[in-house]
């Protein structure tokens, strides 16, 4: 091959140095060694430097029929390269031979030899523009009219390439005479929908559905054509045509509903069509269809009739497959350990099992779809919905354990939406007979379900009838203890993975019911099996945690005679298990602290709810030392459950944390110097709290600490707005407590603070702690009369945020401090500072002038 010279005709390749870019292409696709590799490529280096290289490259690609594909592929790839860093430095005879193989290319048989053409224009259009090659586009449009599938597919890719790189070239009045690119195209891209050639159809749908977002004029007004060619892909053997066109109308909905609302009885029809394809990934995708339909406001009225048949849909995709992975030991019953795997959440599922993680999506979309179907119609919806629910309870046989789970987990799902339809309002007439009747048969099959031996069954059950426990709450009283005896039954033998599931019932049904569980019958019937299954563990076992939580949800709950019988054996094995771990985390310093954290949360539920008892049990154990080293673990959680367990501690028991009590206060204080704690907020948010508890209880312990502790809440008040409002809370009560038993320690820093701080209170909840907050507020009054002066309207803004202060006290002091604030004033300047003052605060503060 040599340098270009001027040429008498067309150009064309020289067959001597065409055979030599063949041999190097076909020795550089060889396994050669890496040095013989080297110098093939430093060969083809020498050759590019030739003015006609790419032209070569762009015979072999287009016109070199009895060389191997893949080395023609490699030829269009050095092309594509190489044009994109000297196109516009090339001569115009060269670019215009490169851009007629290239189309010649479009019309090859190979489809590989296509794409690799279509790449390779599109590259060329990006960097010379349409109007370097104004023929471009008629060529395209001739070549979709040609008949001919070769010629069809190659424009078709060329196309969608074009669209992908330069998007607003299709779309753009300059780029063809004044028209619009892609209003024409799409109009011959329309036929191909009915093409006989499967390849065809899919392609011309997918370059097609890239414009939906844009909706071109030429789409918007073949809308219906458009349409009809959707609803007659949707039969499409092929999987990914069927796919293409859900993924349309999915965007549709989203983007353009009203495009869908005149042929929407069409549209809901394949959707429900798709929904149950045999294809997991499709029916997963259209299963998404449904919260973008609520999601556009489109009138649910025309949904209704078609509520039967979706719900079903919906119901079966929510029930195992057949052939799922999952269910490889399904059928095992209740006896049978659980192994690792099945203890691990079966979502979000990974990459490394598709199939698996789609079932699995697929399932809880689906369950999705009826929730939203619950929350929009409401108990509308149970007219069609329970019948098929009793049939799939009902089912016998060796698979009808799948309809069970699926129809318990359906249960669940619509209970939030249809609460009330399940449960009338008992100021209702008799009427909603039905309505308690459908209730009782879902609570039943749930009770009846929980003891199931399957663990799946199970498992669902439990999460099922937490969900309805969410909803129902009091009303589940007259039925507690039949739910207690259901769900206490199976405690003992299920395992690991439902252990937890139950669990949750058990924590989530206490929440519900609250102090309706406080009593005798029901104390006997929860607490004994929990303790057997607590003592079964060993302190070790991460089983112990799920208790643990259990438990610390209880015992809020429980504040009888009869529990506190139970309190001594929790509280010793609680301390067991700190002290254990502390031992580990000696030898092993990256030891779970659950089992810490856990414990010390049980505790502080402990502490906070049965003072009386607990006192003795602290004196006792050496809870206090190893509370210390709690608050000195390197973790923030265990440090965050230390401090909420000192400051409960300091309330009930404060004598018991001496002779300890300023290392206490050294390592609170600290939490609130942490640079950005912002990272540990939790851990600054139960250190500042507990720091006001044992202000209340150890005054003279913390007078050292106070210049420390204001310097840090300060900043806090000052910052409020980009701090967590409970720290804020905590901050303000904490200054209050502060003042009220150190006023001399306080009363200098007021100036600093006055105004923030009363900001802080007045967004403060009433209360106790508000009310102690309040003494200090009013100490700070008294000691610094000419700041609060300057803070007046600041101070009668906090003031006129309680709702009642109900302490007589307080309210005596209160009211003392807006006389002072009178006094202070003229007659004049007071009338003024009413006059001025917002209309709701003063009748706010109106009863504490008197």
């Amino acid at each position: 091959m040599r340098r270009t010279i001027t040429r008498l005709g067309p150009w064309q390749p020289h067959e001597e140095g065409l055979n030599q870019i063949i041999l190097l292409l076909l020795l550089d696709n060889l396994p050669f060694s890496t040095v013989i590799r080297i110098q093939i490529r430093m060969q083809l280096l020498h050759f590019s430097l030739f003015d006609d290289f790419n032209n070569y490259l762009a015979f072999i690609l287009s016109r070199a029929k009895d060389v191997p594909v893949e080395i023609r592929k490699v030829a269009g790839l050095l092309l594509k390269n190489g044009l994109m860093a000297v196109y516009n430095l090339m001569e115009p005879e060269h670019q215009q031979y490169i851009k007629l193989q290239l189309l010649y290319g479009l019309g090859e048989a190979d489809q590989h030899i296509r794409s690799t053409c279509g790449t390779t224009i599109s590259n060329v259009v990006q960097q010379g523009g349409i109007s370097g090659w104004p023929e471009l586009f008629h060529t395209l449009l001739h070549f979709l009219n040609s008949g001919d599938p070769n010629r069809n597919g190659g424009a078709m890719d060329a196309l969608s390439k074009i669209s992908e790189n330069t998007p607003e070239l299709l779309d753009s009045d300059d780029a063809w005479s004044g028209q619009r690119p892609i209003n024409k195209f799409l109009l011959e891209l329309f036929e191909f929908f009915h093409s006989p050639h499967a390849n065809l159809r899919k392609l011309s749908l997918r370059f097609v559905n890239k414009y939906i977002i844009s909706m071109p004029s030429g789409l918007y007004t073949s809308k219906n054509k458009y349409l009809d060619g959707l609803f007659l892909l949707a039969n499409e053997p092929d999987a990914a045509v069927r796919k293409l066109v859900c993924t349309a109308l999915l965007q549709l909905v989203e983007f353009h509903p009203s495009v869908l609302e005149p042929r929407l009885k069409d549209v809901i029809e394949c959707m429900l069509q798709l929904n149950k394809d045999n294809n997991d990934v499709l029916a997963l995708e259209a299963c998404g269809f449904w919260s973008k339909y609520w999601d556009a406001q489109i009138p649910p009225e025309n949904l209704r009739e078609y509520l039967p048949h979706l719900t079903l849909i919906l119901l079966s995709n929510m029930a195992y497959p057949n052939d799922d992975d999952l269910l490889a030991d399904a059928e095992e019953d209740e006896s049978i350990p659980d192994r690792y795997q099945d203890l691990k959440p079966q979502l979000p599922c990974s990459d490394e099992d598709d199939d698996t993680c789609t079932i699995c999506n697929l399932r809880k979309c689906s369950a999705s779809a009826l929730d939203v179907l619950s929350n929009v119609f409401g108990a509308k919806i149970l007219l069609t919905f329970m019948p098929i629910i009793e049939a799939n309870l009902s089912a016998t046989g060796d698979e009808a354990w799948r309809d069970k789970e699926a129809a318990v987990l359906a249960l669940g799902v619509i209970a939030r939406g249809c609460i009330n339809g399940l449960y009338p309002r008992l100021s209702e007439d008799s009427g909603n007979k039905k309505g308690y009747e459908q209730f009782d048969m879902v609570l039943t099959a749930f009770l009846q379900r929980i003891s199931d031996t399957n663990k799946l069954v199970q498992g669902a059950a439990c999460s099922a009838l937490a969900i309805l426990e969410e909803e129902a709450a009091e009303k589940l009283a007259p039925r507690l203890k039949e739910i207690l005896q259901h769900l206490m039954h199976p405690l003992g033998e299920y395992q690991k993975r439902n252990l937890r599931i139950i669990c949750d019932a058990i924590g989530t049904l206490v929440d519900a019911v609250g102090e309706e569980l406080d009593q005798p019958v029901y104390v006997e019937i929860l607490i004994p099996p929990l303790i057997q299954k607590w003592q079964n563990f060993s302190i070790f076992d991460k089983d112990l945690l799920t208790l643990l939580e259990c438990f610390t949800s209880i015992v809020q709950a429980l504040r009888s005679i009869e529990f506190s019988q139970f309190t001594e054996h929790l509280f010793s094995r609680c301390i067991t298990i700190i002290e254990a771990q502390q031992q580990l985390a000696k030898a092993h310093p990256f030891s779970d602290k659950d089992f810490v954290t856990c414990s010390l949360d049980f505790l502080s539920g402990l502490t906070g709810c049965f003072h009386n008892g607990i006192e003795s049990l602290v004196l006792q154990s050496n809870l206090r030392d190893m509370l210390l080293k709690c608050c000195r673990d390197g973790a923030p959680d265990v440090r965050q459950s230390a401090f909420g367990l000192l400051g409960d501690l300091a309330r009930v028991c404060p004598i018991h944390l001496h002779p300890r009590v300023p290392e206490f206060l050294y390592l609170v204080v600290k939490q609130l110097k942490i640079p950005k704690f912002e990272k540990t907020i939790s851990v600054a948010n139960n250190a500042c709290w507990a720091i006001g508890e044992l202000a209340v209880q150890v005054p003279q312990e913390i007078s050292p600490f106070v210049a420390t502790v204001i310097s840090c809440l300060i900043p806090i008040l000052h910052q409020s707005e980009g701090v967590v409002k409970s720290m804020v809370e905590n901050s303000a009560i904490t200054l209050g407590r502060l003042a009220f038993v150190c006023p001399d320690l306080v009363s200098p820093h007021m100036e600093k603070c006055m105004q923030s701080w009363c900001i802080s209170l007045s967004t403060t909840r009433d209360g106790i702690e508000k009310e102690d907050a309040f003494k200090g507020l009013c100490a700070m009054v008294k000691a610094n009369p000419s700041v609060a002066q300057s803070s007046l309207v600041y101070v009668c803004k906090a003031i006129a945020s309680w709702t009642k202060i109900w302490s007589t006290e307080l309210n005596t002091e209160v009211c003392k401090v807006m006389h002072d604030y009178q006094q202070m004033l003229t007659n004049e300047a007071w009338d003024k500072f009413m006059s001025d003052l917002d209309p709701l605060v003063k009748a706010n503060i109106a009863k504490y002038l008197v």
